[in-house]
């Protein structure tokens, strides 16, 4: 599996060829729609939805005006725990740290616990490089990790795949990663869950090393939260001797009453749940209990510069719900690869751009993977604005340059050159409407949008002409 996502054809050609795709469209559909449906009824039993959203918002936004503090606090608590905190200013460096870390144990494999910021460092190829193995253990990521794939989801990371294809798959590559699966496999939910489950308890039971992510960081106590449905995470968190975390430095929370917001509002806007099946929490190491070494790598890889940000850094809001991509039309039709990241949808349209920048086609055309419809921003339980982010980087995009940007700007200097003189305005909708019958039905240069809606018809004479006649 590739690691790197830049270099993909920008997000206009890619969703070009994803929508002829008819099998990803049907998956998608049939599974968003159920997720979205689900959650909606999830939240509508809680009266103080919004106050909890609000709260929410508010937390995230005082958390991140003051994030030197609490990342100070928290790397205080955690060492005072026991734990041993490594900051790692971009991808190459939090890669050398875990991988330097797994190599002194001297061990050559580790399981994972689903970790959006591995996925976003590309940590499993780096550790490839250097001889070590990393095992996927939720389903999902396992499914996507055997099939040589990429993630399209962020809760759902194989939900481009049918039943169908992952029975195919299991049967396929399951052996060359470790216990096959068993002759004659059929695509019900619960063989395919028990040949996953079989496949990985080895590897739970071998394993050494175990990697993690992070949904939150408690500041006041150098606790650490997994949220997951599965519990692949909670053998990955107690069963290895040495346990490490690269977690974003925007995962942190001042307190343990501010966790208590997010314990209702995530499962409920991601698996549609009123709490998630297994929540684990863990502070340092203790004797006899779980792991006996703790690493945390705190990752910048971007964060920083989204955070000086006054619009754009309301992204860092994101506790990984997944709910805009749920509701976003744009996704359920064009799916997640098409989106260039290991962040795909609203949220991965407005972040990976502040985290990469907007150098490269693909990340330059992610604030227009968009109809600004607005639906991302009433579902988000933390309301990020996702629309007025959208547009704040089409701007930035645009002020870049390149050819129709260019050309786009001289059009606007045009027009606006006109409508500040009435004469010269007024000459050219005579000029217009005289001419109307000569107009081609599609203009050069205007195909992108006459290929989808009709050119409005010029009038006889234009408006001020026919005022000028009739209300004078």
């Amino acid at each position: 599996m590739s690691g790197t996502f830049v270099g993909m054809p920008a997000f206009p050609r890619a969703a070009r060829d994803a929508v002829r795709d008819t099998t990803l469209r049907g998956n998608l559909r049939h599974a968003t729609h159920t997720i979205r449906d689900k959650r909606a009824k999830a939240v509508a039993e809680l009266a103080d939805w919004q106050q909890l959203r609000e709260a929410g918002k508010r937390i995230k936004d005082d958390t991140l005006r003051h994030l030197d503090r609490y990342l100070v606090q928290l790397e205080e608590s955690v060492t005072a725990a026991g734990g041993v905190v490594h900051w790692a200013a971009d991808a190459d460096e939090a890669n050398r740290i875990v991988a330097g870390l797994v190599k002194a144990t001297g061990e050559s494999e580790v399981v994972k616990v689903k970790s959006m910021a591995t996925q976003e460092i590309g940590l499993n190829e780096a550790l490839a490089v250097e001889g070590i193995r990393a095992y996927e253990t939720d389903l999902a990521e396992l499914i996507v990790q055997l099939g040589d794939d990429r993630p399209s989801h962020i809760l759902v990371p194989a939900i481009h795949r049918n039943r169908g294809e992952i029975r195919d798959i299991f049967l396929e590559k399951m052996g060359g990663w470790g216990r096959p699966a068993p002759d004659g496999l059929t695509d019900t939910p619960a063989d395919l869950a028990e040949a996953a489950r079989l496949h990985l308890r080895e590897k739970f039971l071998r394993a050494k090393v175990g990697i993690s992510g992070a949904n939150f960081m408690v500041a006041e106590t150098g606790t650490l939260v997994v949220f997951e449905s599965e519990g692949n995470g909670r053998m990955c968190l107690t069963l290895p001797e040495t346990l490490i975390s690269v977690v974003g430095i925007e995962k942190v929370v001042p307190t343990w009453q501010d966790l208590e917001v997010f314990l209702q509002t995530l499962p409920r806007s991601s698996t549609a749940e009123r709490m998630n099946p297994y929540t684990s929490m863990w502070t340092g190491t203790a004797d006899g209990d779980g792991p006996r070494t703790f690493h945390l790598v705190l990752l910048d890889n971007g964060r920083t510069a989204a955070l000086a940000d006054d619009i754009g850094r309301q992204a860092l809001r994101c506790i990984r719900c997944s709910a805009c991509l749920n509701v976003c039309p744009v996704y359920e039709r064009a799916g997640g690869h098409a989106y260039g990241s290991v962040y795909p949808g609203p949220i991965g349209a407005i972040l990976t751009p502040q985290l990469r920048g907007t150098t490269s086609e693909i990340d330059a055309s992610l604030p227009y993977a968009s109809s600004l419809c607005g639906a991302c921003y009433e579902v988000c339980p933390v309301a990020i604005d996702i629309p007025e982010v959208l547009v704040h980087l089409r701007e930035k995009v645009a002020g870049q340059g390149g050819r129709g940007h260019r050309l786009e700007k001289a059009a606007m200097k045009a027009a606006s050159w006109a409508m500040d003189r009435p004469a010269v305005m007024a000459a050219g909708e005579r000029a217009a409407a005289r001419t109307r019958a000569l107009h081609p039905e599609r203009p050069p240069g205007a195909r992108a949008w006459t290929d989808s809606r009709d050119l409005p018809e010029l009038p006889e004479a234009p408006f001020r002409d026919w005022w000028k006649k009739n209300r004078t």
